[in-house]
């Protein structure tokens, strides 16, 4: 498995070059523009889950033990967390965002029937795994709910229910714009949140906020450590990515609003990692100085995490429904709902049981890329060399792009 994904980071890094020296100054332009803002918003909160919110204070101490892992010796625990979550491997969102803005409609690779089924069956397999993150890690955040960690009752219950308000967002694409719109400032809001929490209410220093930021700057003066797997734990992130990066990709592409190429690289690279670094310094406060979360805390962090999830399912709902064509306008709103409700949960109970795994997810996402690659450069080598353009159809109205903010 670790060849393989050492295959697979090895051939997205080079496709990403190829695509800057050959289309960097290619306008970008999916089906639907919308305004640069909104399209960050929508790729950060479909592009991240609940991990985002929930993980960091269950591994800054896992990143410390040197002993235990010495691969960690080179970098701090915060620049290790930040790698993990930040900059370059969302370069593996900005090559399948600009592949299926640009190429897919020219090559209609993923219109090939056992290849739709295939991606779909990855889009589904995901939304199951991001809902059972919130259900495997609720009881660190809620252990008032549960006894030794155990997964109570209520955590299924609101498992299911943010399945439930996910697929009834994915019912209008206006609610996946306002959701992602809204879970943007709620996150902003509580990065603010737990900063007065430690900085301005607690006895630790300002400064000590502003080392946390600089102390990531290890991660980019290491970054080559980044990019092939530190272990097993960096290697199950990394397929992680993976198993998201075909959908968030084919989703996101539908929002490009005219950027250029190199600027939507420079976007997805940028714009993501500046609020994870600011709230990864701030729950790194949080470890170092043994700040309690308990209470108020963690069920601020509990409710933001479970948007995310909200926010994450009702974008790839909607995906791989328009994909299948199981949409609300053939099956009416409440079988649509029921059908998704029912195959999500279920699957969420695999996970839960360990009969799936997103690792086997991940593997299958670079599978298609190299079949991907390979049935460009025998069908399709010529078409694609003479792509200049993103496809005509997709034209900015700018009396009609979207206005929300």
């Amino acid at each position: 498995m670790t060849i393989w994904l050492n295959a697979g980071i090895i051939f997205t890094l080079l496709a990403v070059i190829i695509i800057l020296l050959k289309w960097g100054n290619v306008r970008v332009v999916g089906v639907t523009p919308v305004k640069t803002f909104t399209f960050i918003a929508i790729l950060f909160t479909s592009g991240l889950d609940v991990g985002l919110i929930m993980f960091p204070l269950t591994e800054f101490a896992g990143y410390a033990d040197i002993k235990a892992s010495p691969e960690y010796a080179f970098a701090n625990p915060l620049a290790i967390e930040f790698g993990y979550w930040g900059f370059l491997i969302w370069g593996f969102y900005f090559l399948t965002c600009f592949y299926f803005c640009v190429i897919e409609p020219k090559v209609k690779f993923f219109e090939i029937p056992w290849v739709k089924f295939i991606n779909n069956v990855v889009i589904i397999g995901t939304c199951a795994f991001t809902a059972y993150l919130l259900l495997n890690n609720l009881s660190w955040y809620l252990p008032g709910l549960a006894d030794d960690s155990s997964v109570a009752p209520e955590f299924y219950l609101i498992v299911f229910a943010a399945i439930c308000f996910a697929v009834y967002s994915s019912t209008d694409i206006k609610y996946v714009r306002i959701l992602s719109i809204s879970t943007t400032w709620l996150f902003l809001a509580l990065i603010a949140f737990m900063w007065v929490g430690a900085f301005a209410m607690g006895d630790n220093e300002m400064s000590a906020f502003t080392d946390n930021l600089g102390s990531i700057g290890t991660y980019f003066a290491n970054i080559n450590e980044f990019v092939l797997p530190l272990n097993d734990y960096h290697e199950f992130y990394l397929f992680w990515w993976f198993a998201w990066s075909i959908m968030i990709g084919q989703f996101t592409s539908r929002f490009v609003g005219g950027l250029k190429t190199y600027q939507v690289l420079g976007a997805m690279l940028i714009f993501p990692s500046i609020p994870i670094a600011i709230w990864f310094s701030v729950l790194y406060q949080y470890h170092e100085a043994g700040i309690s979360t308990q209470g108020i805390k963690n069920f601020a962090m509990v409710f933001v995490g479970i948007v995310f999830v909200i926010n994450s399912l009702d974008s790839l709902v909607r995906l791989y429904t328009d994909n299948l064509n199981l949409t609300v306008k053939r099956f009416g709103k409440a079988k649509y709902m029921a059908m998704n409700v029912i195959a999500l949960s279920l699957l969420t109970l695999l996970f839960k049981l360990e009969f799936l795994q997103i690792q086997w997810v991940g593997a299958l996402v670079i599978g298609l890329f190299f079949i991907c690659a390979a049935f460009i450069g025998y069908n399709k080598f010529k078409t694609v060399t003479n792509i200049d353009s993103s496809p005509k159809e997709n034209k900015i109205d700018y009396t009609k792009i979207d206005t929300v903010h």
